[in-house]
C-alpha cells in the first residue's frame, strides 16, 4: 500500500524540488519522518529568514523551491517575507502542517482556522485538501501553479494525521506531468510592435524584473542597440536586467508619478518589459506620461497588465517575444546612444567611510560576476551608479521593500550559485530583521560575505522624513549594535572596518575563504 507521504516524496523528487527550506513544528513532523537521502533540509531560524533563503534560491535557480511552515504561527511569521515573493514573481511552495482532521473543528492548540485564507493575497493559490487522498493531487498543482505564467508563490496546509493514509489509485500519474505555457505573442503581434518601434522618432525602453528573471537581458541589449534606444531600470527594481555599462544604459528610474513623467519627456513612444507600469514609491502627484508619449507594455501577469494606468499592455512569454522583437526591428538610422558618464570615484576623507567609496572599492575587488544583494535602501542610487553589474543574475532587492530579505536571500541565492560569489549589502537597521540567517550561513557552509553599513540610524526613513515635512519623529536611530559579536554568535567570522585600506583587506580575505564573512563599515548617513 503506497501512503499519501510516499505518494508525495515522489511527485517532489520527479519535479525536481529536493531542496527544503523550513523551521518545523510539531505539525510538520509526520511529513519530514524517514527523510530521504537525496532529499536536503536547509533549516532556518525564523519563519521570515526560511523564506527569505528560499526566495534567493527560487530566484536564482528559476525553478519551484519548497517552504516548510509551522501551522498559522509560522505562516504569520512569514507573511513580510511572502510579500517579497508575490511581488518578484518567486516560485515558491509553501506547505504548513495542520491539526489532525478530528481537531481542527474544535480549534485545539496549533489548529490553522481557515488555513486557506490565511496567506492570501500574496500567493497565486492556496489550498487544504477536503481529505487525505487529494494531497498527493493538491501538491502537484501547487508546484505546477507556483512555476509556470507569472511565477509566484502557493501555499497547501496538510493536516499531520493524513501522511500515513493510503493513497488512491492512480496517484502515480501524477509524479512525472508537465505544465508548460506556449505564451510567445502572435506573429501579428510581433509585427505590430515591430512596425511602431520602428516608427517612433524617440522612442525609449523600461526593463523590469521579469527580464532578468527570463534570462533574457541579452535580447534587451539587441533591441535597445537595434533602436539606439536609451534603456532605463523599473523603479525599485529587485533585479539587474540590462549591463549597467553599456552606452544605452540610463540607471534606475525613480519612483514617483511626476519624477517618472519628466524622465520621459520627449519620447513619443516607451516600450515597458517586464515590470510593472510602474510600481511607484513616495507620492508625487503628477501626469503619468508627459503629452505626446505612448506607452506599450510587455509582462508575463495578467494583474500587472490590467491594473496598469495607463498604456496598452500584452500579456506573453518575456523572453520569447523580446527575442523575436529583437529579431522583427529593423536597424535604425539614428546615431547610436551615446554613454552617461560613469561618476568620479570618491575621494579618500577622514572619518566614517562616504556610501560612494565603499562602493568604488566593492566595485574594484569583487570579480566581474559577482552577485550583489541589496537591503541597504538609503545607498540604493549610489550603488547603482557606482556597481559594474553586467552578468545575467547580478542584483536582488526586496521586491515588496520588506525588510529582511536581503541576509537570508544572499545565502540561499549563494546555495543556488557556488560558482559565484554572493556579496550582501545591508544597513544596519535591515539587518537585524533577518539576522538569524548568519546560523544558516555557518551551519552549512555557505561562503556568503555580508557587508553592513553601519551609521546608527534608519537612512532611508530620515530621508524620507524630509520628504514629508514630518518632524522631531523618534524610533529613527539605532545605536549600540554590534554586528561582529552578532556574527561570531551565530558561528560567522567578522571584522569591523573603518577605512578605504582595512575595508579593501577584509573583502580580500573574504573573497579568498571558503566561509561566510560579515564586514562591518563604519559608513556617514547619506
Amino acid at each position: 500500500m503506497k501512503t499519501i507521504h510516499q505518494a508525495c516524496y515522489e511527485i517532489l523528487r520527479a519535479q525536481g524540488v529536493t531542496t527544503f527550506f523550513g523551521n518545523p513544528g510539531s505539525n510538520e513532523l509526520p511529513f519530514l519522518r524517514d527523510f530521504p537521502g537525496d532529499f536536503r533540509y536547509i533549516l532556518g531560524l525564523h519563519e521570515g529568514a526560511v523564506v527569505g533563503l528560499a526566495d534567493g534560491f527560487a530566484q536564482a535557480t528559476g525553478r519551484p523551491t519548497l517552504v516548510n511552515l509551522h501551522s498559522a504561527a509560522g505562516t504569520g511569521n512569514a507573511m513580510g517575507a511572502l510579500a517579497n515573493a508575490w511581488n518578484s514573481h518567486t516560485p515558491l511552495v509553501v506547505t504548513a502542517g495542520q491539526q489532525v482532521r478530528a481537531m481542527v473543528g474544535v480549534e485545539a492548540l496549533l489548529a490553522n482556522v481557515d488555513a486557506a485564507t490565511l496567506p492570501r493575497p500574496l500567493v497565486k493559490w492556496s489550498c487544504e485538501p477536503s481529505c487525505a487522498q487529494e494531497v498527493p493531487l493538491a501538491l502537484s498543482r501547487a508546484i505546477h501553479t507556483a512555476g509556470t505564467g507569472a511565477k509566484g508563490p502557493v501555499y497547501l496546509s496538510v493536516p499531520y494525521d493524513d501522511w500515513k493514509e493510503a493513497a488512491a489509485p492512480g496517484v502515480e500519474h501524477l509524479a512525472d506531468r508537465r505544465v508548460d505555457v506556449a505564451g510567445l505573442a502572435s506573429g501579428s503581434v510581433i509585427e505590430s510592435l515591430a512596425c511602431q518601434l520602428h516608427g517612433a522618432a524617440n522612442p525609449a525602453m523600461v526593463v523590469g524584473p521579469d527580464v532578468d528573471a527570463s534570462e533574457a537581458n541579452g535580447f534587451a541589449v539587441a533591441l535597445a542597440e537595434k533602436l539606439a534606444m536609451p534603456v532605463w531600470m523599473a523603479p525599485s527594481a529587485p533585479r539587474c536586467s540590462f549591463p549597467t555599462t553599456h552606452p544605452c544604459f540610463r540607471g534606475l528610474m525613480p519612483a514617483g508619478i511626476a519624477s517618472i513623467s519628466r524622465l520621459l519627456e520627449g519620447h513619443d513612444l516607451v516600450l515597458v518589459v517586464g515590470a510593472p507600469v510602474f510600481r511607484y514609491h513616495q507620492y508625487e502627484p503628477g501626469q503619468f506620461l508627459p503629452k505626446g508619449t505612448r506607452l506599450l507594455s510587455i509582462t508575463c501577469d495578467l494583474n500587472e497588465a490590467t491594473r496598469a494606468p495607463m498604456g496598452d499592455a500584452i500579456v506573453a512569454d518575456i523572453r520569447a517575444t523580446l527575442k523575436a522583437l529583437a529579431d522583427a526591428v529593423p536597424q535604425t538610422t539614428r546615431a547610436p546612444c551615446a554613454a552617461v558618464r560613469r561618476p568620479d570615484s570618491a575621494p579618500e576623507e577622514a572619518g566614517p567611510l562616504a556610501p560612494a567609496r565603499v562602493f568604488d572599492i566593492i566595485d574594484d575587488v569583487a570579480p566581474r560576476d559577482a552577485i550583489y544583494v541589496n537591503e541597504s535602501t538609503s545607498t540604493t542610487d549610489v550603488m547603482w551608479q557606482r556597481l559594474r553589474m553586467t552578468e545575467q543574475g547580478s542584483y536582488y532587492f526586496a521586491a515588496a521593500g520588506g525588510l529582511g530579505f536581503a541576509l537570508p536571500a544572499a545565502v540561499g541565492i549563494q546555495l543556488a550559485k557556488p560558482r559565484r560569489r554572493v556579496i550582501s549589502v545591508i544597513g544596519d537597521g535591515s539587518a537585524n530583521y533577518g539576522i538569524q540567517a548568519l546560523w544558516t550561513a555557518a551551519q552549512y557552509n555557505i561562503p556568503t560575505i555580508f557587508i553592513i553599513m553601519k551609521n546608527g540610524t534608519y537612512g532611508a526613513l530620515r530621508w524620507f522624513a524630509g520628504v514629508l515635512e514630518a518632524e522631531n519623529v523618534p524610533g529613527l536611530d539605532v545605536p549600540g549594535l554590534d554586528f561582529c559579536a552578532l556574527a561570531r554568535g551565530y558561528g560567522v567570522g567578522a571584522a569591523n572596518v573603518a577605512s578605504s585600506d582595512a575595508l579593501t583587506a577584509a573583502l580580500r580575505r573574504a573573497l579568498a575563504s571558503d566561509k561566510p564573512m560579515l564586514i562591518e563599515v563604519e559608513t556617514r548617513p547619506t
